[in-house]
């Protein structure tokens, strides 16, 4: 059977406003593409990181080589370092020269994909760039393209009533940002007594 071809999101759907796109990226499938074939994830759990004024962004400190990538267009990964050993992968959201973007803190590897040997849900930013194998070299990928890495809709649906709206994760350093309710996540679709989670 002749695969399909790949059919990503296109750049408007990340130039809106990036809660918006935080939420609406749950259900979504993130593709990456390996030597070995394709890998293809729901994402269940998003943060929103939204402009210079937000503490918890890495604008708020300005304009910097690393965060030159979230002045650009939307629809581009930001991949950076964190603890000098865990990369986190984020898309670029909102119009040029306005700093945002969406961490992916949580996936859901496919039926299709899934090894017994793996577990079927990863939490955690640095263990999904572990298990992608996302590093460095992927920052700066252009999203809508199609190709190495990108987001699809597989029309997975998911209900605002499913949705869980938190505080986001190790940002207590950002004062009144860190009380924002800007993670969004999905709960665990197997059952407890029979999955295993990865958290960092």
């Amino acid at each position: 059977m002749t695969p399909k071809p790949p059919n990503p999101l296109l750049r408007d759907f990340y130039e809106q406003p990036t809660v918006k796109v935080a939420k609406e990226l749950l259900g979504k499938v993130l593709i990456k593409q390996t030597p070995v074939g394709i890998i293809r994830t729901k994402i269940v759990d998003t943060e929103a990181y939204v402009g210079p004024k937000d503490k918890a962004c890495h604008a708020s400190k300005g304009r910097t080589k690393r965060t030159e990538i979230m002045f650009g267009q939307a629809g581009f990964t930001y991949v950076y370092l964190i603890y000098g050993m865990y990369h986190c992968l984020n898309i670029v959201t909102e119009q040029e020269e306005y700093p945002a973007a969406v961490l992916i803190r949580g996936l859901e590897i496919l039926e299709g994909d899934h090894s017994p040997d793996v577990p079927r849900r990863i939490d955690g930013p640095g263990r999904i760039c572990r298990f992608l194998e996302i590093d460095r070299t992927q920052n700066g990928l252009d999203a809508t393209i199609g190709t190495t890495l990108w987001i699809e809709n597989h029309g997975l649906a998911v209900s605002p009533k499913q949705i869980q709206t938190l505080p986001r994760i190790g940002v207590d350093y950002a004062g009144e940002w860190a009380k924002k309710l800007w993670r969004f996540c999905l709960p665990a679709s197997t059952p407890p007594k029979t999955r295993r989670i990865i958290q960092k």
